[in-house]
């Protein structure tokens, strides 16, 4: 240990108890640092929190994540961590009628990837062809080096999709809205190299979700730390690099400050840091007597005709996150919720889904306008996390958008200290940008 932890002082003060916070407190303190995190919070997670109702475990955000990050099994806390898988490809639902898309194991898989329920000969995805022609470039993408991606053009997400040379109603009817779900981007206004590294990882692995509710990761993060170095429950009031005043205890000193919360509480306490725009969420969570039918897969609705952007029946995907018996559906609002939002989410999942939901439940609805760090090109996936030696910053806003970018984002923050504190450690794989899911 560099020095010794006690009630008011702590070589490195983290703020903020997320993903990225925890991240970066089990890289220092695997290297010897004394560390304490502080969260205003009653509970650890941030925006991956999960509200436990009756039964059901309901996410406030409910990200989408991908098998394909080895982040997820490799970091420090979460070897215990449960991630359940959507059923490979996606449903698109798109002239009335719902098709299966995206089973990309291979380029030959590509050509049965679009079929209709009613075996239309030609889906309005595109035929056969086109969706060999599809699967080929994914299949393509899957095997791309992060470092020729990254040398490319950076353009927005939308305007990289007419560039690519597929179909036009195959980029407007399945990678569209796939990339508006991963992204929460529903204009595609985001980095094309972002894009193209997040449909990497969907061509490689799974769509998947923590098991149990988003918050599990978070909290399998702060079980894994020593106890007593998360408190919950604390406000920062002003930080600056040697000390922190909280509301309830008063000072805590320090050697070196690192703020891991979100963009707008970071720019609260450190005017003049730069705030990035945003892209709001809703999730609206209800519950019905019988499941709809979709196989375990994402739906998403090609035609954009309603708020729903995505939706799941997610007791299906993961059934611990419903009471034995009943059922959980979940959709995802993009954008500005309307204002009738339960009455216009129903009646557009009666569409998608195919069936009546006068009798469904609302469970909760929770809205997040800072839910999602815009990424528009050119985007800088490695922003620096030091602003000045002894003060740092890390988030999912200093990387990339997702659960990975933030996970790295903390590791990145954490060498940063190490090395200004003058602590050698071993290089591991943390310094090597992900892929968003």
């Amino acid at each position: 240990m560099i020095g010794a932890h006690t009630a008011d002082h702590a070589d490195v003060v983290i703020i903020g108890a997320g993903t990225a916070g925890l991240s970066a407190a089990h890289r220092l303190i695997g290297a010897g640092v004394d560390v304490s995190v502080l969260e205003a919070a009653p509970q650890v997670g941030g925006r991956m929190a999960t509200q436990d109702m009756d039964g059901f475990r309901l996410d406030h955000l409910g990200p989408l994540l991908s098998s394909a990050y080895p982040g997820l099994s490799g970091t420090p806390g979460l070897e215990g961590l449960v991630l359940r898988h959507f059923a490979p490809g996606v449903l698109v639902h798109s002239g009335g009628r719902q098709y299966r898309a995206g089973d990309v194991r291979s380029a030959r898989g590509a050509l049965r990837a679009v079929r209709s329920r009613s075996s239309a000969p030609r889906a309005p995805l595109g035929g056969a062809i086109e969706q060999a022609r599809l699967g080929a470039w994914l299949a393509r993408l899957a095997t791309a080096p992060e470092s020729r991606i990254l040398a490319r053009p950076d353009r927005t997400a939308l305007d990289a999709l007419a560039a690519r040379g597929l179909p036009p109603r195959t980029a407007a009817g399945f990678l569209h809205p796939l990339l508006s779900a991963l992204l929460g981007d529903p204009g595609l206004s985001t980095s094309s190299r972002i894009a193209e590294l997040t449909l990497r990882d969907y061509a490689r692995g799974r769509l998947c979700v923590p098991a149990g509710g988003s918050a599990t990761l978070p909290e399998l993060l702060a079980a894994a730390l020593p106890p007593g170095t998360v408190r919950t429950g604390v406000h920062v009031t002003a930080a600056d690099i040697t000390s922190v005043r909280t509301k309830e205890h008063g000072e805590l000193g320090c050697r070196s400050l690192l703020l891991a919360t979100g963009a707008g509480a970071a720019a609260e306490l450190l005017p003049g840091l730069r705030m990035p725009a945003f892209h709001p969420v809703t999730v609206v969570h209800h519950t019905a007597d019988e499941a709809p039918v979709t196989g375990g897969r994402l739906l998403l609705d090609a035609d954009r005709s309603g708020p729903v952007a995505h939706t799941a029946v997610m007791s299906e995907v993961d059934p611990s996150r419903a009471p034995r018996g009943r059922t959980l559906i979940t959709s995802t609002v993009l954008g500005p919720p309307p204002r009738n939002l339960d009455e216009e989410v129903r009646a557009h999942l009666a569409r998608l889904y195919g069936t009546s939901t006068d009798g469904w439940e609302l469970l909760a609805a929770r809205h997040d306008p800072e839910a999602v760090p815009a990424m528009p090109p050119p985007h800088d996936p490695r922003r620096p996390v030091r602003l000045l030696t002894g003060l740092y910053v890390c988030g999912d806003h200093r990387d990339i958008s997702t659960v990975q970018g933030a996970l790295r984002s903390g590791r990145r923050a954490a060498s940063a200290i190490l090395t200004d504190l003058g602590v050698r450690v071993r290089q591991d794989d943390g310094t090597r940008l992900p892929t968003a899911a």
